[in-house]
């Protein structure tokens, strides 16, 4: 039994004529592409010194050198690939890319929005690295201003990668925007002290701390009547206003002012709660219309009821037992 060989031969043989018929278009497509990717690099390096001489950033300057390099390495693939096929056309080839990118366009829509919004980011630059935000529930530092996301890092050392689209469509807070921040603490006076002495003793004590700024000047606002205290916010500058700075000077702020007020006899006032017992023995027990809470009943002297009001009932004490303070209550 005989194999015949020929058809194979003549199959290897038209393949190898089409091969050297395809040579010259292949080493032409190769010299077109290698000049492509010369042109890239030319390219790119012009678009760089462009860039740096506007005073953009480096990060801005790798972006759009890569930009450029990939849109024109990616034009003289397209070139060299027609020259090689000759019946692919640029026509055909542009279709087949269309449709194509409209599919990877919905497979990828999160990474190119990301993609879009970073560069939209490095243009525009709302924060730059070394800058503390806020976005959402996460505060920290810019590390990193990468085209897909950002990186950031926490106060306790935690790095939090945001997507791009996120910092761009959403609020963020710049704190070290400005060169200076105000900051707030809250104080809190007795009804009976002097409100006028009370911010004299506060502007006085912040003049001798060397991290606050004289100008702005300090002040001292009265914010409410609360319900044990005179509420007093006590406004101050600081410079720079990053927040490790910003907590110290807190803490530095609250303890001079407390040192002050109570060696210049200013009450600092701690919550206070009067607790009045119904009096149960009244005829009008139940009568919401007559009804006293806690009061004794008219015509009785409050004085003598004090030696029950200090007797233990069933083991316990009837006075009332207040959160830092005791009140006397008015009735048992």
């Amino acid at each position: 039994m005989s194999f015949d060989l020929a058809p194979i031969m003549a199959r290897f043989q038209a393949i190898w004529e089409g091969l050297l018929r395809t040579l010259p278009n292949l080493a032409i497509a190769a010299l077109i592409f290698g000049l492509f990717l010369l042109l890239s690099r030319g390219l790119s390096k012009a678009v760089g010194a462009i860039a740096v001489r506007a005073g953009q950033s480096a990060t801005v300057v790798l972006v759009f050198t890569r930009l450029v390099s990939w849109t024109v390495r990616a034009l003289g693939l397209m070139i060299a690939m027609t020259i090689v096929v000759p019946t692919l056309t640029a026509a055909s080839l542009l279709g087949a890319l269309g449709v194509t990118g409209i599919a990877i366009g919905f497979a990828f829509k999160d990474i190119f929005q990301n993609l879009l919004a970073g560069l939209l980011i490095l243009l525009t630059r709302p924060f730059r690295l070394g800058d503390q935000i806020v976005s959402g529930p996460h505060e920290g530092t810019v590390e990193e201003i990468q085209v897909r996301a950002t990186l950031l890092r926490t106060y306790d050392n935690r790095r939090v990668v945001i997507p791009n689209s996120e910092l761009y469509t959403n609020r963020v807070v710049v704190i070290t925007a400005f060169d200076r921040i105000r900051l707030a603490v809250q104080v809190g006076i007795g009804y009976g002290d002097d409100i006028l002495d009370s911010k004299r003793i506060i502007l006085a004590a912040l003049d001798d701390l060397d991290d606050v700024l004289k100008a702005p000047a300090p002040q001292v606002l009265v914010r409410a009547l609360g319900d044990f205290s005179v509420n007093l916010e006590v406004r101050f500058w600081l410079a720079p206003p990053i927040r490790k700075e910003v907590v110290e000077a807190e803490d530095v702020v609250l303890t001079a002012l407390k040192a002050k007020l109570m060696a210049a006899g200013i009450d600092l006032p701690m919550p206070t709660q009067q607790v009045l017992f119904h009096d149960q023995t009244e005829e009008t027990d139940g009568d919401r219309s007559r009804q006293r809470e806690g009061w004794p009943a008219r015509g009785e002297n409050p004085r003598s009821r004090q030696a029950v009001r200090a007797s233990p009932v069933d083991g316990e004490d009837r006075d009332a037992v207040v959160s830092g303070r005791s009140e006397p209550v008015a009735g048992v």
